[in-house]
């Protein structure tokens, strides 16, 4: 059976392609579109699609403001941003929000359909350069461990958690690991357990914000994303 998405952009030729793109894929059906926060909100939650790919900038309420509302209502629903540029501000307010990841509205259509997929197999598309802005803002708000909330990760949890702060895929964590992709994911899911998180960014907070330094999760020997 195909995923269910739904659409929230209030540019009509933007949204019209998207909902070609997905439709004529076959593990995708877009089954809503709309073209404001406000239309959004009354349907989605009887809607209940698998994926929500939002627009940030919206007429009225802001794509933010309609994310932290739709998590408010459904704390399990998945939102991906759109963007046109990587404002990182905005991104970064959209994860605050509960967002899991953003995608760029050039990203080439292929790629669009396989983040959306990595959304649904527990993944989060995310730049590294706003991982590590989540990373610091949370580390620097609260960096002391409040005593008896010690956060027990294995090593191999805190590689992956690490990676996942970096921005970097499932299947690419799978690959610098030497694992295979199944067994990344369910390191990502005894992490997400463990914290008791639903989001990439909601675990690299929650973990931060327990005292844990940055530099005790870093793998050894790992290159930089992107490199070669």
């Amino acid at each position: 059976m195909p995923y269910r998405v739904s659409i929230v952009e209030d540019d009509a030729g933007v949204r019209a392609g998207l909902t070609r793109l997905f439709n004529e894929s076959r593990e995708f059906r877009c089954i809503s579109s709309y073209d404001s926060a406000e239309g959004a909100l009354a349907r989605l939650a009887e809607e209940k699609p698998d994926v929500i790919l939002m627009d940030i900038n919206l007429p009225g309420r802001s794509g933010i403001e309609c994310v932290r509302e739709l998590k408010d209502r459904d704390p399990s629903v998945l939102v991906v941003m759109l963007t046109v540029y990587e404002d990182t501000e905005q991104v970064f307010q959209a994860l605050q929000a509960g967002a899991t990841g953003y995608l760029l509205k050039r990203t080439p259509p292929k790629q669009l359909l396989e983040a959306v997929t990595e959304v649904l197999e527990g993944g989060a598309p995310i730049t590294s350069h706003i991982a590590r802005k989540v990373v610091e803002a949370f580390h620097a708000a609260t960096p002391a461990k409040a005593q008896g909330e010690m956060i027990e990760l294995s090593v191999r949890e805190k590689e992956v958690l690490e990676l996942l702060a970096k921005g970097y895929l499932i299947k690419e964590i799978a690959d610098r690991l030497g694992v295979g992709f199944g067994t990344v994911r369910t390191y990502v899911r005894r992490v997400y357990e463990k914290l008791h998180v639903q989001s990439r960014s909601q675990a690299i907070a929650k973990y931060f914000q327990a005292g844990e330094s940055p530099q005790t999760l870093r793998p050894n020997s790992l290159p930089p994303h992107g490199a070669n």
